[in-house]
């Protein structure tokens, strides 16, 4: 028998029954976060839909999940709530911490649905009887169009992360599923940011919501400082591992671009002694899993990831969050940078820029509300001195077992004799430390000295690059903007004018990307033969032929993505 004597608790004067405060006191919490205080009481007095604006970390599955489970019946074996999320983690955490709140209550049973596993073992859980169903909008679709989940009993609807959802290409999957649950319902959307699909979303599907905005729209968390560095492309590695070097404690994300890259940035840490590991969408769910196991358990220190295979990680007490390039949209950087800086503790986010960037920079200090501090990428001494500072705290802090040392040392006291104290102290940190010394002794500046650049409207600059395709290989102006997107997914780069000749391709990239689409390039293989991108101005007049050092392309440049129709032509139209 329960017994439930927290009346006074804060949760149970907001009308909560007893049941769910014992559990609720069980776990630690005493008092609301400032979104527990909006919603709960809606939800628990209303009818009327929510839109609910919150950072990830911010408290917002007890939000919905506690007045939601007060107003289950257990005595329905049908689904009465259904939430919907991005990710199978952000599920099973979802379904995990319900499964928590609902402990003392007793016939209400709450299910996680996701792909990644097989379907029968939920479709037999469904059928014995479930109130609560969190999931995944792929695998709900597919038990509902197996007869298997049926929402016709449904009174509550949650989006959870509905930017994250619409972002991963689930808006059809939503609307499909939504058609399947009965009009008088309350929906519940959660959101970090609000762009126009969600709003859009919350037209169509909900009817006439209270929103609630913990903090400013689409603002960063308030614990998280912002800062840059600003590198040549071809240093971007090298001066991921000098931010690494220069926080010997740290635990955070590495946000890349693409699949490749997060496997490249990945293995390039590995080789360098450092704990690491990359998740994307090429890992089965298995894979994913133990990667992720070791993440949360401290076995890596740094986790590379895409921003599509992150989505929905909830990962405590990270300290940094470092772009190794900045996301197109302002609103997933603003999604990135909240994974640190939680629960009231100090967080950073950092970014590698290249000169191009200013704009971007200006929108992201913008929407965050903040001013992003430039930083100097360290010095190889400026390292040294912060890893031999580090390592003289860590050994300072060991504890010692005088009683299991005592054997040894009498031989440790022998091999050690006739070293002064200062020299035993620079023998024992050398052995540690020489490592650093050897790789960081002549390491070069990497800070590009000019100043971030702000795009110009309306005025874009190119640069141009060879590549060793030309007529003889099929090359056409689609098919050579088709091979550059591929290799640079995500990114909205232009290019202009292109001059194909026989053995290769002299063509033109926006300013900014040039030193990427070279990087991207680099031990690419085309249909068995390996490609070579480099910049044209690199090109000696005997190295290839038809290309003459120095003349530049005269006339209007290309529009994104397009070759304009008096250059599609390009054999007559030389450099």
């Amino acid at each position: 028998m329960v017994l439930f004597p927290f009346m006074t608790h804060a949760f149970a004067a907001a009308g909560l029954r007893p049941e769910i405060v014992a559990a609720v006191d069980e776990l630690g919490f005493e008092q609301p976060t400032p979104i527990q205080a909006e919603t709960i009481p809606h939800i628990l007095n209303t009818n009327q839909d929510l839109i609910a604006l919150a950072q990830t970390g911010t408290g917002k599955t007890a939000a919905f999940g506690l007045p939601l489970l007060h107003q289950i019946d257990p005595e329905m074996p049908g689904v009465q709530a259904l939430i919907l999320c991005p990710t199978r983690e952000l599920g099973i955490q979802i379904y995990g911490d319900l499964a928590h709140f609902a402990k003392y209550i007793p016939g209400v049973k709450v299910l996680a649905v996701y792909g990644g596993t097989p379907v029968p073992p939920q479709a037999r859980a469904l059928r014995g009887g479930i109130q609560v169903v969190a999931g995944t909008p792929g695998r709900v679709l597919d038990l509902i169009r197996r007869g298997a989940l049926d929402l016709s009993a449904v009174r509550f609807v949650v989006l959870d992360e509905a930017d994250e959802m619409l972002n991963m290409g689930f808006q059809e999957d939503l609307e499909s599923i939504l058609s399947e649950t009965p009009a008088e319902k309350q929906t519940l959307l959660f959101s970090a940011t609000m762009p126009a699909p969600i709003a859009r979303m919350a037209q169509q599907y909900m009817h006439d919501p209270k929103e609630v905005s913990m903090g400013t729209r689409n603002a960063g968390a308030d614990k998280v400082s912002h800062g840059f560095y600003v590198v040549h492309a071809r240093d971007r590695y090298a001066a991921l591992k000098r931010v690494v070097d220069m926080n010997p404690d740290i635990y955070g994300i590495v946000f890349c671009r693409t699949r490749r890259e997060t496997q490249e940035v990945a293995r390039k840490l590995r080789h360098d002694g450092y704990q690491a590991d990359a998740i994307h969408g090429d890992l089965s769910q298995s894979q994913r899993d133990e990667v992720m196991d070791r993440f949360r358990h401290r076995q890596l220190q740094m986790l590379v990831a895409t921003d599509v295979a992150a989505r929905g990680l909830d990962v405590d007490d990270l300290t940094h969050v470092i772009n190794y390039e900045l996301p197109d949209d302002p609103e997933v950087y603003v999604h990135r940078s909240g994974r640190t800086g939680r629960a009231g503790k100090e967080g950073v986010s950092l970014s590698l820029l290249h000169t191009r960037e200013g704009r971007k920079l200006r929108d992201l200090e913008r929407m965050v509300g903040k001013k992003f501090e430039r930083m100097r990428v360290p010095t190889g001494r400026e390292i040294c001195e912060r890893q031999v500072i580090h390592l003289v705290e860590k050994a300072r802090e060991v504890e010692v077992d005088e009683a299991e040392m005592a054997s040894f040392l009498p031989q440790i006291y022998s091999l050690l004799e006739g070293l002064s104290r200062e020299k035993l102290i620079q023998q024992f940190i050398a052995a540690e430390f020489n490592r650093f010394l050897s790789y960081y002794q002549e390491a070069p500046d990497l800070n590009v000295q000019t100043k971030v650049a702000a795009d110009k409207p309306g005025r874009v600059s190119f640069a141009p690059l060879f590549i060793n395709m030309g007529y003889r290989d099929e090359v056409n102006p689609h098919r050579l903007m088709g091979l550059v997107n591929d290799m640079m997914p995500g990114k909205r780069l232009r290019i202009g004018k292109i001059d194909i000749s026989r053995n290769f391709t002299l063509f033109e990239v926006e300013e900014g990307f040039a030193e990427e689409v070279v990087a991207a390039f680099a031990g690419v293989r085309v249909e068995g033969r390996p490609v070579e991108v480099r910049p044209a101005r690199e090109m000696t007049q005997g190295g290839k032929p038809g290309f003459v050092p120095g003349k530049k392309f005269s006339g209007k440049k290309g529009k994104k993505g397009t070759v304009p129709k008096h250059k599609r032509k390009t054999a007559k139209n030389r450099w």
